[in-house]
């Protein structure tokens, strides 16, 4: 870095968990930072079943990137969305968020892209607009919007057929998010909205959660993937192992089981929660860099998390592969906040070394291991080996979650919201908003 400017330009696109971390790791560092993201806010992403089910609004798990950063004085904060990177001429071109403003360039001395990822719907995009997904803030609104309407359909439709399908909930997916899904959804028929309607017994409801492999959560010990299917069970949650999703529309989803049977299940509300693909700024990075993408459209990176043959970008998160240091291979790690999170503080460590003409250690990922919860006082936990179920599981939850929130009043907030659930086994999210009046 010798004969660099006093001052490096560092662009970091991403305002998660990784784009976030890195940033606040080069506090008091000798750059300028922009930080470039299509929202003006940071979104404790975990949490967003819980606004899908009406547990938590909005607002309480997600803050203003300028709030986060507004006493950080090397830090420029731009709403915008990348379109293009040229890494021969090391510049963005960027197209703002908001106003009809024209589409501009930005260098950078040093880039960090953590885009994050989507859900793959496997080559099958006629189902996207019939399965809903709660990646974003936008789309966790819409799902809780759906849910809640779906049984006030229920009440008002007076055919009998009708309106077991609006009663019916298929989750696609039983990893963490799909299992939590289910879970709330389970509750809400069985708890929340059990006397709130006159002609309709929200209890008679079916959820339905579709996992092609033979068992639930399979990131997590078979002991406790048990434990995880018996509790949804007792929230009135069908377990569907060993089946897949062959065809969804408006009325409802074809499911095939593993001897090759197909069902036909009708249901108003889907929810996908199953495979992921990595950002398209992955995509950019490689065709750009000329590096081959795997299935999933993540993108190799070296074990310092540098794109290959270009050492000034820096790539994090969903979106890549990292080259073991030791093995040489490249490993795929989990689709997890933590990952995101080392790999930002990672990545600020890195920069600031890099800035005092040190060298830095390849990156290592410490897995603290996986938590999921299933709904009231219910959750499953390996942590270090240690297996956790139950009452005490879910208050490891709870609190490892309220830990890793930003700021202190939603942490307040969110604190308060769970008491009420758990001991009013309440939700106070549960409007219907149109997107007219989102």
């Amino acid at each position: 870095m010798a004969g660099s400017p006093a001052k490096q330009r560092v662009v970091v696109v991403g305002g998660g968990f990784g784009g976030l971390l890195t940033v606040k790791g080069l506090r008091g560092a000798p750059a300028e930072i922009t930080l470039i993201d299509r929202n003006n806010y940071h979104l404790f992403q975990p949490l967003n079943y819980q606004v899908a089910t009406g547990s938590l609004a909005p607002e309480e798990i997600a803050e203003p990137l300028r709030t986060i950063l507004c006493k950080q004085d090397n830090v420029d904060v731009l709403m915008a969305e990348v379109t293009g990177i040229d890494l021969d001429r090391r510049a963005l071109r960027v197209k703002p968020s908001v106003g009809e403003l024209d589409a501009s360039e930005i260098e950078y001395d040093i880039l960090v892209v953590s885009g994050g990822s989507a859900y793959s719907y496997f080559g099958h995009d006629e189902w996207r607009p019939h399965a809903l997904e709660v990646k974003s803030l936008d789309s966790a609104v819409h799902v809780r919007s759906r849910i809640i309407g779906a049984f006030e359909a229920a009440e008002a439709d007076p055919d009998p057929e009708a309106r077991a399908a609006w009663l019916t909930f298929v989750v696609v997916g039983g990893g963490p998010t799909g299992v939590e899904m289910a879970g709330q959804i389970g509750e809400l028929e069985r708890d929340t909205l059990a006397h709130d309607f006159s002609v309709i017994d929200t209890r008679e409801g079916r959820v339905l959660l579709v996992e092609m492999a033979d068992r639930l959560l399979t990131s997590f010990p078979p002991s406790l993937s048990k434990r995880a299917a018996r509790a949804l069970e007792e929230l009135g949650v069908t377990p569907l192992v060993d089946h897949r999703v062959v065809g969804i529309d408006e009325d409802g989803v074809d499911v095939q089981s593993s001897d090759g049977q197909t069902e036909r299940i009708p249901a108003r509300t889907v929810i996908w929660a199953a495979g992921v693909a990595a950002s398209p700024l992955a995509r950019m990075l490689g065709e750009a860099a000329g590096t081959d993408l795997d299935r999933a459209g993540r993108v190799a990176v070296e074990s310092d998390l540098t794109l290959p043959g270009h050492p000034e970008v820096i790539a994090i998160g969903d979106m890549v592969r990292v080259r073991n240091h030791k093995s040489g291979e490249v490993e795929t790690l989990p689709g997890l906040a933590p990952v995101a999170m080392q790999e930002g503080r990672y990545a600020g460590r890195l920069i600031r070394d890099r800035l005092a003409g040190k060298q830095t250690a390849p990156f290592r990922y410490f897995d603290k291991g996986n938590l999921a919860t299933i709904g009231r006082a219910r959750a499953v936990a390996d942590i270090k080996g240690i297996k956790l179920s139950g009452f005490i599981a879910w208050v490891t939850w709870l609190t490892v979650h309220l830990y890793y929130l930003i700021g202190f009043e939603n942490r307040l907030i969110v604190l308060m919201r769970w008491a009420y659930y758990y001991f009013a086994r309440g939700r106070g999210g549960r409007l219907i908003m149109r997107a007219d009046e989102r």
